[in-house]
């Protein structure tokens, strides 16, 4: 039996709760299995007051999306003096604002796609960049709010200027990057397999490929040649270490090999709270490169530290 106290943070007010819920659960369980006392807090705007009352050794952040990844609840943790999982302050934040995270990248030779970013009401009646392209908000995860723009479309989409949109004014506006969906995670400064993401049904990872049992296939390892496999290896592992992320992160790419076998390689994003689901990529990659669910957050846990 160990006697560290986790509290696992998760839940939240962002648009991914569902999935940091079940990433949160799935933590608290195997953490318990590897004999922790755990806690489980669900996040709201009283977290500080929580935590300071319950003062755990460590808080192991299952958080997603803004709140969770964006700096703010890694913010709130330093001023406690609490070690905490995954990235620190400036990393999170980093990472999660797709611009900032791409000027990163592009400067430590990351190769990324063209893209600008804009006020969603600037959008008229034509497109801002030739067709296709891709409308992501700046600040959000698990592929909410992103539209794809194909060939021939006459004019952009509604959506993105309705009252209906809730995501933020700021979108970014990104040449649609034609191939097959690579992702590697990264543990420490280890970069893991490479597992190629296959949707089921639609042509795009969305939130329902993403988290729905069968919503999408996961190749593990990715069935591309290995000069490929290892160079999206190092560019996992270099997006990582430009960001300054710690804990786990996790790229995401696209190889278009329709014209040769190297093909055109570009780096999409980073996560620096990867899904932690029965479903999710980083667990699997774990797995597949000889960890076990328990082993890994127990390895997350032992990581822990402030001024990350």
């Amino acid at each position: 039996m160990n006697d560290m106290h986790v509290a696992v943070l998760m839940g939240g007010f962002s648009s991914e709760r569902p999935v940091s819920l079940s990433s949160g659960n799935a933590c608290a369980e195997a953490l318990e299995g590897e004999g922790y006392k755990v806690t489980r807090v669900d996040v709201d705007r009283d977290v500080a007051a929580v935590l300071a009352s319950l003062r755990p050794d460590v808080a192991f952040n299952a958080l997603h999306g803004p709140f969770g990844e964006d700096g703010t609840i890694q913010g709130v943790l330093e001023y406690l003096e609490i070690p905490y999982t995954h990235s620190g302050v400036l990393a999170s934040a980093l990472a999660m604002d797709k611009q900032q995270a791409k000027h990163v990248a592009k400067a430590a030779g990351i190769p990324v796609a063209e893209a600008k970013v804009m006020d969603r009401h600037d959008f008229t009646n034509e497109h801002p960049i030739a067709t296709p392209y891709v409308v992501k908000p700046v600040r959000e995860g698990s592929s909410f709010g992103v539209v794809i723009v194909k060939e021939g479309q006459s004019h952009p989409p509604q959506i993105i200027t309705s009252p209906e949109w809730k995501y933020g004014s700021q979108v970014m506006v990104e040449r649609y990057v034609y191939g097959r969906e690579l992702t590697c995670g990264v543990m420490g400064d280890v970069a893991l397999g490479v597992t190629e993401v296959i949707p089921n049904g639609d042509a795009f990872y969305d939130y329902d490929a993403k988290y729905a049992v069968g919503g999408s296939s996961h190749v593990i390892p990715a069935q591309i040649s290995p000069n490929i496999y290892q160079k999206i290896q190092s560019l996992a592992l270099e997006a990582h270490r430009a960001m300054g992320c710690r804990g786990v992160s996790r790229s995401d790419f696209r190889f278009d090999d329709r014209f040769s076998e190297d093909g055109e390689v570009i780096w999409l994003e980073i996560n620096t709270q990867p899904g932690m689901t029965p479903t999710s990529l980083v667990p699997e990659m774990a797995v597949h490169a000889g960890h076990t669910f328990g082993g890994l957050v127990r390895w997350m846990v032992e990581d822990a530290s402030c001024l990350r």
